[in-house]
């Protein structure tokens, strides 16, 4: 684990390593008390916010420069660490992740997610195919996450109940942040929704809470890959069935739905697409989604590369 420390630490990360052989069975049994009641101890839910600028070169006197980093107790860390294991085990064992996302999982990445997007592509490409790509863009997704809902998917989807539901359930509630900056600190506030910011479970939770969102996308035969909140729709249109592009709306608007009953936000000013390829109903499909107010542009971002609409990568 990182030796990150956070100022409500009783000791350094470094130094709680360095004597961790003393320690290690006060640890033990702290872990395996919070396992056994189904109890996630109050002292550990609290974050300190500490505002960094997000490039050293930036104006410091404006706060959009700043980005907050939340910072947790390292003992509250070791006991979600040996929750993970045991979660991952469960849900790889019963296959209940997303195959088709490939955030904080082993053995996946942005250039795997990348990979899988671009040869498909290419493969439609290769068969005279456009292929229209949209890369869809959520407003603070993991600070949105209502935990009711997050307990429905942890049991509904994922199987877990009684004391490891509970201890879930312990996890999210209660949770509390101040901010640090200098020497002063404000007051702490309560933290009612979204997954604990700095936390390790955070990322896999938000996974297992966005787990309906690909059989809502799959459902409309559409292809996607997700990078944590960032999801890309990609639709293969043959030159003789320019129509199928209403499959692809029809799933923008399922899903606009489904992320407003689950109190997420799907920016459609920053949402992006893509036509790739260049057959006869090209223009009449870029028309279509402009009529949409869906912006097609000639090269987006995605995952920090830059695709244009030949797939040449030049810039």
């Amino acid at each position: 684990m990182k030796p990150s420390t956070c100022a409500l630490d009783p000791i350094p990360t470094n130094f709680f390593k360095e004597v961790s052989g003393v320690l290690i069975d006060n640890v033990l049994d702290i872990v395996n008390s919070s396992l056994d009641t189904g109890v996630f101890p109050d002292c550990l839910k609290t974050a300190v916010v500490k505002p960094l600028l997000k490039k050293n070169n930036l104006d410091p006197s404006a706060l959009e420069n700043y980005r907050p980093i939340s910072n947790l107790p390292f003992l509250s860390k070791i006991l979600e660490k040996a929750v993970i294991m045991q979660l991952n085990e469960h849900l790889n064992k019963h296959a209940i992740l997303d195959k088709f996302q490939s955030g904080f999982r082993t053995n996946h990445s942005t250039e795997t997610a990348l990979v899988k997007v671009v040869n498909d592509l290419r493969v439609n490409a290769d068969r005279g195919h456009l292929s229209v790509l949209i890369l869809l863009d959520l407003s603070a997704a993991f600070d949105t996450i209502d935990h009711n809902i997050l307990k429905n998917r942890l049991s509904q989807w994922v199987g877990l109940s009684g004391s490891v539901l509970n201890w879930f359930e312990s996890y999210l509630a209660g949770r509390k942040f101040f901010v640090s900056c200098g020497n002063y600190n404000s007051k702490t506030h309560d933290i009612l929704y979204g997954v604990p910011q700095g936390s390790i479970l955070g990322p896999l939770l938000f996974s297992i809470y966005m787990l309906p969102l690909g059989q809502i996308i799959s459902g409309h035969n559409v292809s996607y890959h997700s990078y944590a909140d960032d999801t890309q729709l990609y639709l293969s249109i043959a030159p003789d069935d320019p129509k199928s592009l209403d499959s692809l709306t029809q799933c923008l608007t399922c899903i606009s739905e489904w992320m407003n009953s689950n109190f997420l936000k799907l920016n459609k000013e920053k949402t992006e697409i893509l036509v790739i390829g260049n057959n006869g109903y090209n223009e009449a499909i870029r028309n279509k989604l402009d009529a949409l107010r869906l912006k097609v542009k000639s090269e987006v971002k995605s995952l920090g590369v830059t695709v244009d609409c030949n797939l040449n990568f030049k810039s």
